[in-house]
């Protein structure tokens, strides 16, 4: 058992095989990391996949809970602090989501290039919010894979928000343009099949599997850790 607080590895939750199975690398490279500390599994949405963030907080003392999402919309500003109120554990504290992030930048530019993008006009694709505060953290993700890429990139949601992915691949086609889509999504499952619909000339894969990521969690960690202290 380590001495160092568990890090909780707080994800969405899906019901897809592959989306779980991108999850659980990811889980995995953290901990290969970091021997040194227990990774504990933990979903969000307890209703789609177990076991549900409150449960796991309700066995711990001290924790570290990094949410495995990209912005900070209802699950980070709602549903993760509850689960750490319900807990009632002073020693559990949780960081910011995994986005906005100049690593995911990197990543996303990696993905299209593995995906042939050319001189298409990019569309940052995420899934979508009811909570504004998730899609200011898109719009300045977009600013980054701007920066990155250096051409401009288009936020879009495949859900809730607007434009939705298929207004501006929409727009942009009918001004001429060929459209790459840059899926802003940590793994495959229904919001990506949904993105191939949409008529792009190029769909991106989603983010993971890729080591940055369990970089980044750990950096998520470790910056709790140091505001702590």
């Amino acid at each position: 058992m380590s001495d160092s607080p568990v890090l909780v590895a707080a994800a969405h939750g899906t019901r897809d095989p592959a989306g779980r199975t991108v999850i659980d690398l990811l889980r995995t490279a953290v901990a290969d990391r970091r021997p040194d500390i227990d990774v504990a599994e933990a979903y969000v949405d307890e209703d789609v996949q177990q076991p549900g963030l409150r449960s796991v907080l309700a066995g711990l003392d001290e924790a570290v809970v990094v949410p495995v999402l990209l912005s900070a919309g209802y699950h980070v500003h709602v549903d993760v602090p509850d689960a750490i109120a319900g807990a009632n554990r002073p020693g559990v504290r949780a960081t910011r989501p995994l986005g906005p992030d100049p690593v995911l930048a990197e990543v996303l530019a990696d993905r299209l290039a593995e995906a042939g993008v050319g001189d298409h006009a990019v569309v940052l694709a995420a899934a979508g919010s009811s909570d504004p505060r998730a899609a200011t953290d898109v719009e300045q993700m977009a600013k980054l894979l701007t920066a990155r890429l250096g051409r401009p990139v288009t936020a879009a949601y495949a859900t809730a928000g607007r434009p939705s992915v298929s207004e501006s691949v929409a727009a942009l086609q009918a001004a001429g343009e060929s459209v790459a889509i840059a899926s802003y999504l940590l793994a495959p499952g229904t919001f990506h099949d949904r993105l191939r619909t949409v008529g792009a000339q190029v769909v991106a894969a989603p983010l993971l599997p890729d080591a940055r990521l369990a970089e980044l969690v750990l950096r998520r960690y470790d910056e709790a850790l140091a505001t702590a202290g």
